[in-house]
């Protein structure tokens, strides 16, 4: 009963989140009607070589292609467009016949409708391996598996419909950062282990520790003068129909808070479940024993999951290593570029955070403990 209760006020809570971005969020529609569907290539056929040089300088290939399309307005229908190659393999989308493709659709005037590749269909892929994901978690963790996937898709649902749309409208980064966290750092324990004083424990350190590493790249983050225009998806946001004055130092330090999430909430909940078994083991332990069985399991818990977050920060930046490396950029220039500064705040910052969430979280769980009296 108390699991249904608990799982019914996360849901209400969700959707009065979601309605109120949604409310907010109110886009004017594009002039530009571009529809995507999904195609199958059935025959490509290159033109000749003199028929693909343009004035550029590149050397092109072009395709005749037949698509059949998949879905869509246009489903069942058979098109034949020309498919050009620039041979630059960060745009050239390159088809076999049988292979399935995304097309886009653009309406011109009238009826008429022009058809081009726009990439390769990979969703399918994606879903399968998603339902691998939720079938392995179900099958070894049972109920507690399907707790993990259902938080993990309340928190998909939080960052897309609210934490974005809020975003879009111009709301603080760094405020909406703290309280999605928060609040998905409440969904996902409450509903995982229940509302009890272990999952009050846990929040407690999570949101504790995000606080933490907040506040230390808001400070740090102003001394190293980071911009957060290090990359080219933040120097695009500027251009946007929205037209928002971003604080893209805001964004980077709400990236850090909401990237630094997943490694903090798993350090609290380990410490914090650790000292509720170790009570339920020995009900005589004193508060201050407990709190010291959190500590001594988060110095075991630290070494893996700071290097997680350090590790995922540098997979992220690897290109961006690869080139500074590549053209032997000195060391003193290295660490004062924006763009590894930011990196660098990123991992420690979060790191930080997630240290900080240890002893907070034993604190907390060791003051939360219920007074129990020995045995016998």
């Amino acid at each position: 009963m108390q699991v249904r209760r608990t799982i019914a006020i996360v849901l209400l809570s969700l959707v009065l989140l979601v309605s109120h971005a949604s409310a907010q969020n109110e886009t004017p529609p594009a002039d530009v009607v571009v529809e995507f569907a999904r195609g199958r290539v059935l025959t490509l056929e290159e033109r000749p070589a003199e028929e693909g040089r343009g004035e550029t300088g590149f050397e092109l290939r072009e395709f005749d292609v037949q698509l059949e399309v998949l879905s869509g307005t246009l489903r069942g229908q058979t098109v034949d467009i020309r498919h050009v190659l620039t041979g630059t393999p960060a745009f050239d989308v390159v088809v076999t016949p049988g292979q399935r493709v995304l097309i886009a659709i653009e309406k011109l005037e009238g009826d008429a409708v022009e058809v081009a590749i726009a990439d390769h269909e990979r969703d399918r892929y994606l879903l399968a391996l998603v339902i691998v994901f939720g079938a392995l978690l179900i099958g070894l963790g049972g109920k507690k598996g399907l707790f993990s996937l259902i938080s993990l898709g309340l928190i998909g649902v939080l960052i897309i419909y609210v934490l974005i749309p809020l975003l879009l409208r111009g709301y603080n980064p760094i405020t909406l950062a703290v309280v999605v966290a928060a609040v998905a750092t409440a969904f996902t324990i409450t509903l995982v282990g229940g509302a009890n004083r272990k999952a009050a424990a846990a929040i407690v350190g999570t949101v504790g520790g995000l606080v933490v590493a907040g506040v230390l790249a808001i400070v740090v983050g102003g001394d190293i003068h980071t911009t957060g225009l290090a990359g080219e998806e933040a120097q695009m946001l500027a251009f946007i129909p929205q037209g928002v004055a971003f604080d893209f130092r805001g964004l980077l330090m709400a990236g850090i808070i909401i990237g630094a999430l997943g490694a903090i909430m798993d350090t609290g909940m380990s410490i914090s479940s650790a000292i509720s078994e170790v009570q339920r083991a020995s009900p005589g332990l004193r508060r201050k024993a407990l709190f010291w069985v959190g500590m001594n399991v988060g110095r075991d818990v630290m070494g893996t999951m700071a290097n997680t977050l350090i590790l995922a920060y540098t997979g992220s930046s690897l290109a961006l290593l690869l080139l500074v490396q590549a053209y032997e950029v000195e060391f003193i220039r290295l660490v004062n570029m924006d763009s590894i500064a930011s990196e660098v705040l990123r991992a420690l910052a979060g790191s930080i955070g997630l240290v900080s969430a240890i002893p907070l979280t034993a604190l907390a769980a060791a003051f939360l403990a219920r007074k129990t009296k020995k045995a016998g």
